[in-house]
């Protein structure tokens, strides 16, 4: 029990950022993807963001359920830790890139 609360709080430290969701916040529903690659996010109102874009509208309050991470100079969203699967983001269905 106690290894289950020390698991979500290491990897919330993985995380640069965790915003505050607004009380209007969207959720994501779902994964773009191109070659295998996240390359955005679809939202519960079916808009259809790149990860930069969502990446900013997450730190806004716009999204939540998700954290901000980075690889290199690069940021993207992230689940926040919560001992469940379920609701990772890579949990999501993918959907194809339009382009």
């Amino acid at each position: 029990m106690e290894q289950n609360q020390i698991g979500p709080s290491l990897a919330q430290n993985t995380l640069d950022q965790i915003p505050s969701p607004a009380p209007n916040a969207r959720r994501i529903t779902a994964l773009v993807k191109q070659r295998g690659k996240v390359v955005g996010y679809q939202l519960s109102d079916h808009t259809t963001l790149g990860k930069q874009q969502a990446v900013e509208l997450a730190r806004q309050g716009g999204i939540a359920g998700v954290g901000i991470a980075h690889r290199g100079d690069t940021e993207y969203l992230k689940s926040i830790p919560d001992g469940s699967e379920q609701n990772n983001l890579s949990s999501l269905p993918s959907i194809p890139s339009a382009q």
